[in-house]
């Protein structure tokens, strides 16, 4: 496996009275695709900036393969960095961009047309070397930066926002092709982002901030269907939270499947108690979230059928039907004025039943395996 690990030890950064980072600590495995996300102001792009040796923290220590290189300079670091701004020179060709760092090392002419062609090969721009950076579309600028800074051959590539600046469809294609090229060369990729869809679809492992501290590191999924806190939860993807007392928890044993804990909720906000499986074996009379993804819950005209003790069933009205193409959004009001968020995916328009619309009546359920218990509740 090519590339570094990077691990960050207790990092620490404030600009005057404001604390952009707060004791960061973890590490990246060599040769991944490691996402900082968050929203703006998070810290993601500070940290980014001290990996990079652009800021030094004021206190803990950045490692590379288990050297401390908190103290060098971006130029002595094992890394390179893209970003937003593409930073190209605008008066050279898409060739002399991406030799300049290979001519500031003073390799032979042959060398270097080799490598270039090599690397702008990699990102697909065979055709383009001869142009000038305004004769590219955003897209291709951003592959000349890519090509520029891989060529140096990193062991860490820091990718600080780079797609930000494209239109959503050429995002979607960039992030793919990125995907593919870190799959090709192998080496540590570290992307900042605040898209969730971005870092959801191509990282191995994400690190969710927020005001300058690491809330969760886990893998996509692990993020997506087990978040650590409220927090998490709410900004990645869509969900329903619902703050909840723990009344009961008890082991049960699901037909078919392995004996497993649930625990009965009482939530404020809903009619009745919910059935939560509980994965964690909390304590009755606990004060927890709890979310349920709007895509597991089933909407329908009829109650559902069935002898299965695990299924919450809440009865309502459609409030607001939204239609977006592949999927519909209803939002539903309980008997007692709450509202639920339900995501209905189109597949066969034979099998997707009775069209439901606003104001009909509405039957909402899902599975206790489908709700998650959030233990630590953000203040």
């Amino acid at each position: 496996m090519k590339g570094s690990t990077v691990t960050v030890s207790n990092v620490s950064k404030e600009f005057g009275t404001f604390h952009a980072l707060d004791n960061v600590d973890f590490t990246i495995k060599k040769g991944e695709f490691f996402s900082l996300l968050g929203p703006s102001g998070c810290g993601k792009t500070t940290l980014l900036r001290i990996i990079a040796g652009f800021e030094f923290p004021d206190s803990g220590t950045v490692l590379f393969d288990d050297k401390d290189i908190t103290p060098l300079s971006p130029d002595k670091r094992p890394s390179n960095t893209v970003f937003q701004s593409y930073a190209l020179f605008p008066h050279l060709s898409v060739y002399e961009n991406v030799a300049f760092p290979l001519r500031l090392k003073k390799l032979g002419k042959e060398e270097i047309d080799a490598k270039v062609k090599e690397y702008l090969h990699l990102v697909q721009l065979d055709t383009q070397m001869e142009k000038k950076p305004n004769q590219l579309s955003g897209g291709q600028r951003q592959r000349v930066a890519i090509a520029r800074a891989l060529i140096n051959e990193p062991s860490v590539l820091l990718l600080d926002e780079p797609l930000s600046a494209l239109d959503a469809k050429l995002r979607t294609q960039l992030l793919v092709d990125l995907d593919a090229l870190h799959d090709k060369i192998g080496i540590t990729f570290i992307y900042v982002t605040h898209d969730q869809a971005e870092a959801l679809s191509v990282s191995d492992r994400i690190a969710v901030m927020n005001q300058g501290v690491v809330l969760q590191v886990g893998t996509p999924f692990e993020i997506y269907e087990s978040p650590a806190t409220e927090f998490v939860a709410k900004f990645i993807g869509e969900t329903n939270l619902f703050a909840a007392n723990v009344q009961e928890c008890k082991l049960y044993t699901p037909e078919g499947r392995d004996p497993e804990y649930m625990c009965k909720l009482d939530i404020p906000e809903l009619p009745a108690p919910v059935l939560v499986t509980d994965y964690e074996q909390t304590n009755p009379g606990q004060k927890v979230c709890v979310s349920i993804r709007p895509e597991k819950i089933r909407i329908s005209t009829e109650a559902p059928q069935t002898t299965r003790k695990d299924i919450n069933v809440f009865e309502g009205i459609v409030e607001e039907p939204v239609y977006s193409g592949f999927q519909s959004k209803f939002y539903v009001k309980l008997e007692n004025g709450s509202i639920i968020k339900v995501f209905k995916q189109h597949t066969n328009y034979l099998d997707d039943g009775p069209e439901i619309a606003w104001k009909d009546k509405v039957f909402v359920s899902w599975s206790a395996n489908d709700g998650y218990i959030v233990e630590d509740i953000d203040k």
